[in-house]
């Protein structure tokens, strides 16, 4: 991997965990008063997220002939199936009960909630019993 490809990695990830801590998702009780319909900030996060996504996947593939750090632009095929249609609803009522997902938990570590480590203890178990079962 090159260089320019480990730092845009960096930054982007920075960039990520930045945006993760500066709207609150890494704290669950803020994540948990939206599930619960009391407080709709993270409403905009989201809205953000999926604005951002879109210019990512439809807009930069029309604007340049090429990825900045690859030869051509990649194809994201998804497949709903039974095992998708499970894994996203544990997945749903694990962020519903705890309030955390991967990407804030591992961000909050950084702001220090070690707490978080517990969930993801969790996320680690699930992923490992998935992965076992899928072989």
């Amino acid at each position: 991997m090159s260089a320019a490809r480990v730092l845009a990695t960096l930054a982007a990830g920075a960039l990520f965990g930045f945006g993760l801590s500066f709207s609150t998702m890494i704290r669950p009780e803020v994540v948990l008063s939206f599930l619960r319909l009391q407080d709709f900030g993270l409403m905009l996060v989201m809205g953000g997220a999926v604005l951002v996504v879109l210019l990512a996947y439809k807009l930069v593939p029309r604007l340049l002939q090429r990825p900045l750090l690859d030869d051509h632009f990649h194809e994201h095929p998804s497949v709903w199936n039974r095992d998708t249609a499970v894994g996203a609803a544990l997945f749903g009522v694990g962020w519903g009960i705890c309030g955390v997902c991967p990407g804030p938990a591992i961000a909050g570590l950084g702001a220090g909630n070690w707490s978080l480590l517990w969930a993801l203890a969790g996320i680690a178990l699930g992923a490992l019993v998935q992965g076992l079962r899928a072989k």
